[in-house]
């Protein structure tokens, strides 16, 4: 029942709760993108990571130890066949095992000889020193390096010593951290339940957080179905504005055109009336002055040829040259342009920028016919989105949420509650494992405090100056304690190496075959291994919860997805309970929401871009007549310059020519002549040429013909051109609009879509990555991983390694305590010396007193008889006998 309960919760709440409408309208973000916000998240305290601090590099050192041991791969393949055949398979892989284990069967057959050969090596080494063999003698031969050979002993004895030390320190400081570690057991157990229920608390809440952003992409759909005229009907408008704009465009520059021509007409018709009054004055005073010199020039004098020829010659050259003295441009000639002008102001009394500014407005009313168009669609749509949120919510009302919450919480409070009630007996056991791991420890400790107080003893109290036989108190007990320390070592040595062995052999093959393949996740290769939990599921997780063992969920993909705290949704591959993707596409975006926004029509056959009107001025303006005035000739006229010839110019040859002529009446007449030429030229050229109306009019008139002719170039083809465009966008519009209206239709659709799209996907993507995270579920793998590798099996293997360091140095301790205690316990017998030869004698021990005797029961020895006789008890205090002879 939890189990079903855990899934419905992580599933079903995603349908419960009423849907929670915001009281207050969310501000809306940019067409396009929705702005869900971010999903609540607990915080899980657990902190799955164990830093053991200096003790750690102890532990790299038993993890570096165990490599040379063992350096062989983890044997996947074989535990796999193993566990299939149920151990069965062990009697044909046992050389694969063996081979694996070599290392560990080496070290544990070295540490079983130990401690088998001890015990046996102990007795026999009693035996022998019973019989004063093994330095059981108390004789002791004085040699000259005698002193160092116990300094070297002593010195090698304390060196093994530190070390037995260093190892029993490493070995209690195991034992400390294990029993320090399991106090922190409790504290990560109630850090993961806390966390549990964070995660069963929070679940809900995120859920509903999940339903509640429906009414944020509801609200966007509202808002842009509340705005489709600027939103569709704006998009529809842009794509015909590109089409259409630039025919009303050369509609609208066609008025200006009508607007231009009869400014232009008019400047024409003034400008010429200007010119026309300036050049009829300046023509008629010519003429006289032309006039009166032909009148002089019809002087005798000019037709007497014998009597001055040159005079003649003179006269016939200024009769000549007086047809340039009369104005060049002749604007009398010029026809007026006052029909074409009645004719354009005829056209103007109809306002074409008028009409076309109607035909843009009714361009730009798309977005409001769209409106009207589409009214009933819209509050169709609506409707169903409305209508979506009832669906979400109703859908809760099929599945026990509330029921699945309490028994999971119930759960999580139970398997507390059992957990609490262990604590007292995981305490007490670690009590006794602590007494028990602190005895071994005390042997060994033992045997160091009769090495350290031995070596202490005989060092203070050896006497250089004294015999072996004549050493002091301390210094023998010293020696005695050494011994004392031998004895102890042969009796706890193979006590502590059998339980070395074992656990060596149990915490090296769980950091072999346990923690090192769960950090390189080759552990869960070997639970995930196909048909190996039952022989009918390929995976066992999917097969055991879904019945579907071909489901792609392992135990590898669930830790690591939890392990970077993912949604249990696709941690533990829930679509296939509930496909959170089909629900939503069929109950969010429904069919009807899709066909009612397909269904728009838009009809803009009521947008008219140019009236009948506006087309009819165009072509009145087009029989304006502008093409039946001769440009030609106005701009003829308007580059000539004033007069033929220079005035002053035509003077000073005049005045040249006069010259010439002998004085005289005629000579005269032509001198004043000249002077009115000079007269006429400063009086009306020059003041015409720089009048500002003659230079505006010649301007003026100059600049509008040749605008008037570039108008009328071609202008009814113009015309025709325009009317023609006009047509084509105008049937864009009413015929041809169609795809353009359905594309921009399809666009809005698929926004309006996609706002429900974002808002599947934002609930898929949140449910697998922010809705319920597993990571307590991870951290739970974690935490047991922690308690088991980090704080038993690291402690339990440094213990083994220093205390079984400090057991294989008992034996070097054995040896050298045995040596140097013949250098501080006090001998029974010892080497003496002659004191004239100076040769050592070994001394015969005879009586229990330890001297000599004369002779055995008073019968003199004839071969002692030769022996001189020396004091010895007064020149060799304490010795068993006198030397002998050199001869002996």
């Amino acid at each position: 029942m939890w189990r079903t309960g855990i899934l419905l919760l992580l599933w079903v709440r995603l349908a419960s709760g009423e849907l929670q409408h915001e009281t207050e309208p969310r501000r809306l973000p940019p067409p396009g993108k929705l702005d869900f916000g971010y999903v609540p998240a607990g915080v899980y305290e657990t902190l799955a990571h164990y830093e053991p601090g200096p003790i750690g590099i102890l532990f790299h050192m038993v993890h570096a130890f165990l490599y040379v041991v063992q350096p062989n791969a983890f044997p996947q393949d074989l535990i796999v066949r193993l566990a299939k055949d149920k151990f069965g398979a062990i009697q044909t892989e046992y050389q694969k095992a063996i081979y694996y284990e070599i290392g560990f069967l080496v070290c544990a057959a070295v540490g079983l000889l130990f401690a088998i050969l001890m015990p046996i090596a102990g007795l026999f080494f009693c035996m022998c020193r019973c019989c004063d063999n093994c330095g059981g003698e108390m004789h002791q031969r004085q040699r000259k390096n005698a002193d160092c050979r116990r300094g070297l002993l002593g010195t090698l004895l304390f060196s093994t010593s530190l070390v037995i030390t260093i190892g029993v320190l490493c070995a209690y400081a195991a034992n400390q951290n294990l029993s320090s570690q399991v106090k922190n057991i409790r504290r990560l157990v109630n850090s993961n339940m806390r966390d549990l229920h964070t995660f069963a608390n929070d679940t809900p809440m995120q859920i509903d957080y999940l339903i509640s952003q429906y009414a944020t992409a509801k609200n966007k759909v509202i808002y842009d179905l509340d705005n489709i005229g600027p939103l569709l009907g704006g998009r529809i408008h842009e794509q015909l504005d590109k089409e259409v704009r630039p025919a009303l465009d050369r509609v609208l520059n066609m008025a200006g055109a009508m607007r231009e021509t009869k400014e232009a007409l008019e400047n024409v018709s003034v400008g010429l009336e200007v010119l026309k009054e300036g050049t009829g004055k300046l023509n008629f005073n010519l003429s006289l002055v032309r006039t009166s010199i032909n009148r002089t020039l019809n002087d005798p004098g000019c037709h007497d040829e014998e009597s001055d020829a040159t005079t003649a010659q003179l006269c016939r050259n200024i009769r000549q040259s007086l047809s340039q003295l009369q104005i060049s441009a002749n604007f009398t000639r010029l026809p007026k342009v006052n029909p074409q002008l009645e004719n354009v102001n005829e056209v103007l009394k109809t306002d074409l920028s008028a009409i076309v500014q109607r035909g843009f407005s009714s361009l730009n009313d798309t977005p409001h016919m769209v409106i009207e168009q589409t009214r009933s669609v819209v509050e169709t749509v609506q409707g169903l989105v409305d209508g979506i949120g009832n669906n979400i919510s109703s859908f809760s009302k099929v599945f026990p949420v509330q029921s699945c919450l309490s028994n999971f919480t119930i759960f999580i409070s139970h398997a507390h509650a059992k957990i609490e009630d262990h604590y007292p007996e995981i305490d007490q056991m670690d009590f006794y494992r602590w007494i028990g791991c602190i005895a071994l420890c005390c042997m060994v400790v033992l045997v160091l405090a009769f090495n350290y107080l031995g070596l202490l003893c005989g060092t203070l109290g050896y006497d250089k100056h004294a015999s072996p036989t004549t050493r002091g108190c301390i210094s023998n007990t010293g020696g005695t304690m050494l011994m004392a320390g031998v004895g102890f070592s042969f009796i706890f040595s193979w006590v502590l190496m059998g339980l070395v062995t074992i656990i060596f052999l149990v915490g090296g093959n769980m950091e072999k075959l346990i923690c090192e393949p769960f950090h390189s996740t080759e552990i869960f290769k070997v639970v995930d291994t196909p048909y190996l939990v039952n022989p009918e599921w390929k995976n066992f997780i999917p097969g055991y919860m879904y019945n579907d063992s071909d489901l792609e969920l392992t135990a590898e993909s669930l830790y690591s997805t939890c392990k970077e705290n993912k949604g249990i949704y696709s941690a533990m591959r829930l679509d296939k309970v509930f496909n959170i993707s089909s629900y939503l596409n069929t109950t969010v975006l429904t069919k009807d929401v899709v066909g009612q926004l397909d269904s728009v029509k838009i009809d803009l056959r009521g947008i008219i871009l140019l009236e009948a009107e506006g087309k009819q001025n165009l072509l009145d303006f087009s029989e304006a007549g502008l093409s039946e005035i001769n440009y030609a000739d106005y701009l003829e006229e308007v580059n000539k310059g004033v007069t033929v010839m220079d005035l002053l110019s035509f003077a000073r040859e005049l005045e040249a020519q006069t010259d010439l002529m002998p004085r005289g009446a005629l000579q005269t007449a032509l001198k004043g002549h000249i002077s009115t030429l000079r007269q006429i030229h400063s009086q009306q050229i020059i003041p015409m040429e720089q009048a500002m109306k003659y230079v505006r009019a010649r301007s003026a008139l100059n600049q509008s013909m040749r605008f008037l002719e570039r108008t009328a170039s071609d202008l009814p083809n113009k015309v025709l051109a325009v009317l023609d465009a006009i047509e084509a966008a105008q049937y864009l519009i009413s015929q041809n609009a169609t795809h353009l209206i359905n594309r921009e239709t399809g666009k809005f659709t698929a926004t309006i879509t996609g706002y429900f799209h974002q808002y599947i996907e934002w609930v898929k993507s949140s449910l697998a990555l922010e809705v319920a995270p597993c990571k307590p579920f991870s951290n739970m793998v974690d935490t047991a991983e922690i308690i088991t590798c980090s704080f038993l099996v690291d402690s339990m293997n440094t213990f083994w390694m220093g205390l079984g360091c400090s057991t294989l140095f008992l034996l070097p301790s054995i040896i050298l305590a045995v040596k140097l205690a013949k250098y501080y316990r006090r001998m029974d017998t010892e080497d003496v010396y002659d004191d004239i030869e100076t040769i050592p004698m070994k001394t015969m021990e005879i009586g229990n007193n330890g001297y000599h005797s004369e002779g055995p029961q008073g019968i003199p020895n004839p071969m002692m008889t030769s022996i001189p006789t020396y004091d010895t008890m007064n020149r060799f205090p304490r010795a068993s006998a006198p030397p002998r002879h050199i001869d002996w």
